[in-house]
């Protein structure tokens, strides 16, 4: 990266793909906003920059990349493909972090399990400014995506009938919603509209809050 990517990047604000942090602060902490990133589109972090774009400059470049390397290597699950770049803007020492979007989705915090438990996985992306903890309709989509395992036939039965004809109406539907107009569990619900993403007849969106919706696809 250049220094004028950089400054370019101070100067547009934090957003999907780009953070700032003044500091490291904690491993977990950090480890959060690496995941968010792989697990979407990938960015990049900036530590020794201020919310607000000021300048702050961090006391040991080396012992912040030593922290950053040991979280994307010992904190992520799996570990992180990262690159570590030092810049002196304006005497003050940045050290900038590029994820890349990962191929090997969903990374967890690291919780010393041999196998994934989706009740247990603290999963997390990004969404707009924020990284945010995924549901589990998300992380089952990311799985899916990264097996290829894509829906190509997807029988339309009386349920997904209801939920087209509420999608025509009202434009978005959450898990809850639907397990409360078709009177059916929100496990099944959940399994319903993870289905239908699959098949790429709906579309999942988060909010700032991690909370979840769904809509048709156009």
């Amino acid at each position: 990266m250049k220094r004028k990517e950089v400054l370019d990047l101070i100067e547009g604000g934090e957003n999907l793909r780009c953070e700032f942090k003044r500091k490291f602060s904690s491993s977990e902490k950090i480890a959060r906003e690496m995941i968010a990133f792989a697990n979407t589109k990938g960015g990049v972090i900036l530590f020794g920059v201020d919310d607000n774009k000021e300048l702050v400059g961090v006391d040991s470049e080396k012992a912040e990349a030593e922290l950053i390397k040991d979280t994307g290597l010992n904190y992520c699950q799996p570990p992180l493909d990262f690159n570590i770049e030092y810049f002196d803007l304006n005497g003050k020492e940045v050290v900038v972090v590029e994820i890349p979007e990962s191929d090997n989705k969903p990374h967890r915090i690291q919780d010393y399990s041999n196998e994934f438990d989706i009740n247990k996985a603290k999963v997390c992306i990004r969404v707009n400014d924020k990284s945010v903890l995924a549901s589990k309709e998300m992380v089952r989509i990311l799985r899916a995506r990264t097996n290829n395992l894509n829906l190509k036939k997807y029988a339309i039965g009386p349920i997904e009938k209801s939920l087209f004809n509420y999608l025509s109406e009202s434009e978005r539907i959450s898990v809850k919603e639907l397990s409360a107009m078709v009177n059916i569990s929100e496990r099944r619900a959940s399994r319903t509209l993870v289905k239908l993403v699959r098949a790429n007849l709906l579309l999942i969106h988060t909010k700032d809050n991690g909370d979840e919706y769904f809509t048709a696809t156009t």
